[in-house]
């Protein structure tokens, strides 16, 4: 059986880097990269309990999301196993289901389970019960979502000039009469997202229609009432604008049931990038968010903290989103 000090003479390291890299620690790339080779050689194998003792870590990260089936969330949750994966960690991944209620429980359940960490998808930005978690020592990141009177770290999208830069297309094609699916206004990034397109508008000098203003909940079901509410109205937009990802497919769902052909008969404008939604014909315009470049950062950010950097607190990681522009939004002119 392999120990330690076979690995350290195979990847030519000293016993200490090769214990340092075990424990989690951060180390140069190169030695990083020798020493995972040599472990994975010598199917090398270590026992966390034992080193939990003598590190008084658990070695585990708790995330927590606000569904395990959204697919943003799962490509989040891909970044951070990419960091914690090679330092050994175990993640501890549950769903709040969009409830505060729940959300609250599974942070105490997390602390309970004494995690090294969490990484939180907060339900809302007006409420997060951590405060218990985090004065017992836990490190919190969030992602995607701020919340108010919550001094944490974060790591988000700009969410303001992503919506901006799709509503700007959408006017740069010709549209006057713009329509928008916002989430729920109690969620930092719908807030965001509306913002975006109201400054556009703004800046277009372009009548901002209350009517063409609907909101959605950001569920499974989210945007089929909403996309109705706009495609019923007697002078209706030429162009919507969703702001979410099941927004988007539920809009879609509506305009082939409908019989509407998109980018013909109504415009659209997606947020989060899919390969579905590039199967499409035209494939969809969409505002894409770098999801799994989120879950990497938040991961590296809380490890330093578990590892007890407590600088530049709090520490906000705001990434750009890219706009992918097709035919799905009409050339009006």
């Amino acid at each position: 059986m392999s120990t330690i000090k076979d690995v350290a003479k195979l990847a030519e390291v000293s016993v200490g880097t090769v214990s340092r890299y075990i424990n989690g620690y951060k180390i140069k790339d190169d030695n990083r990269i020798k020493i995972q080779q040599a472990i994975e050689r010598l199917n090398f194998t270590f026992n966390p309990i034992a080193r939990g003792l003598r590190t008084n870590k658990t070695y585990s990260v708790g995330v927590l999301i606000p569904r395990i089936t959204d697919i943003f969330c799962t490509q989040v949750i891909e970044g951070i196993e990419e960091v914690l994966n090679t330092l050994n960690y175990s993640i501890v991944v549950c769903s709040s289901n969009d409830n505060v209620k729940q959300e609250t429980e599974k942070i105490q359940y997390l602390k309970n389970k004494v995690v090294d960490g969490m990484i939180v998808m907060p339900v809302t930005s007006s409420q997060l019960h951590v405060k218990e978690a985090v004065d017992s020592g836990i490190p919190v990141v969030l992602v995607d979502r701020l919340v108010k009177g919550c001094e944490l770290d974060a790591v988000i999208c700009d969410n303001v000039n992503g919506a901006y830069s799709a509503i700007e297309m959408i006017i740069n094609k010709g549209h006057r009469k713009i329509g928008i699916i916002a989430g729920p206004q109690e969620i930092y990034t719908a807030q965001e997202r509306l913002n975006g397109y109201l400054r556009a508008l703004n800046d277009y000098n372009i009548e901002v229609k209350e009517e063409y203003i609907v909101y959605s909940e950001y569920k499974k079901d989210g945007g089929l009432d909403a996309f109705n509410q706009l495609m019923s109205l007697k002078d209706r937009p030429t162009a919507i604008f969703t702001t979410n990802y099941p927004i988007t497919v539920n809009s879609m769902k509506v305009m082939m049931e409908k019989g509407l052909k998109m980018g013909e008969d109504i415009s659209l404008c997606g947020y989060d990038q899919t390969e579905l939604f590039q199967m499409f014909n035209p494939p969809v315009s969409v505002v894409v968010q770098p999801s799994k470049e989120i879950g990497v950062q938040a991961a590296e950010i809380l490890l330093k903290r578990m590892n007890g950097d407590d600088s530049r607190f709090p520490q906000i990681q705001r990434l750009k989103t890219q706009l992918i522009s097709t035919d799905s939004v009409k050339t009006m002119f």
